[in-house]
């Protein structure tokens, strides 16, 4: 998959106030970038916590649910657009469907 864009993720680890999240966030971009997902159920064979919120967007648990990324996939395309990273309680403010 390709993942637009990494710029996006380090620049939200690169915050001093969510620097522990640096790891957690490189791992799950070292595994979506392998990944070759057709659809959202392969999606799930891998991250079974993972939640599919309809219109292309999913919803990924990070660092033991501490933060939350949600992205828009287009499986035609291999592709992974980050829509949002941000804590549990910042999640809470947005509407994950239409962000």
């Amino acid at each position: 998959m390709r993942i637009i864009a990494f710029r996006t993720i380090r620049e939200f680890f690169e915050k001093p106030k969510y620097a522990d999240s640096e790891i957690h966030l490189r791992a799950w971009y070292h595994e979506a970038k392998v990944a070759d997902w057709k659809n959202s159920n392969e999606l799930k064979q891998q991250f079974t916590n993972a939640s599919i919120i309809g219109n292309g967007r999913v919803v990924f648990n990070i660092k033991g649910n501490d933060y939350r990324l949600v992205v828009a996939i287009d499986y035609e395309y291999q592709a992974i657009y980050i829509r949002f990273i941000g804590t549990h309680f910042e999640y809470d403010q947005i509407d994950c469907k239409t962000i």
